[in-house]
């Protein structure tokens, strides 16, 4: 079969190429789409992406490998797709976006945690602390609990986790 006098396999051969071009720019500059289509949220565009793909992988191989006809080929090649698509969500998209989520930290979760403050705590002023993690190093603005000065290099206790900063007070280790 032909549409617009072209084989219908070297049309499939084509949206391959360009929508696998496409997933790959998508993959390292997704994030500014991300940004530009904020209010867009229920679409994901790797999940379109990858299903096109599919479905022009599935249609290329089937009109080379069979004689059927092009429609069939077309609504096997959608059947193929949708599920493929289904398992990359389902194993690959869903546990990824919990596994980033999973480095977040919560403002309760940081109290009772020991860190270093890293700018001086002036007395009723604010300063910069720094809490280690098995994810990395978090640094947050910090208050002294009590109103002292805290110096730079003490070791701190995280008495409470504010609205976007830490009370903390000088902390001695018990032995």
């Amino acid at each position: 079969m032909e549409l617009f006098g072209t084989p219908i396999d070297t049309i499939y051969l084509y949206l391959l190429f360009i929508t696998g071009a496409l997933t790959v720019l998508y993959l390292f500059f997704g994030h500014l789409a991300d940004g530009a289509a904020a209010g867009l949220d229920f679409i994901n565009p790797i999940t379109i992406l990858a299903f096109i793909t599919f479905l022009t992988a599935a249609g290329y191989i089937l009109e080379v490998v069979t004689s059927w006809k092009s429609s069939l080929i077309l609504v096997i090649a959608a059947i193929i797709s949708l599920c493929l698509d289904i398992l990359l969500n389902i194993f690959v998209l869903l546990p990824l976006s919990k596994a980033e989520e999973s480095l977040a930290y919560t403002a309760e979760s940081l109290n009772g945690r020991v860190g270093k403050v890293i700018i001086t705590i002036p007395d009723n002023g604010f300063g910069e602390v720094v809490l280690e993690s098995y994810s990395g190093m978090i640094s947050k603005p910090a208050r002294s609990y009590d109103g002292s000065v805290i110096k730079e290099g003490s070791t701190i206790l995280v008495i409470e986790a504010e609205k976007g900063f830490l009370l903390v007070k000088d902390y001695v280790q018990p032995f």
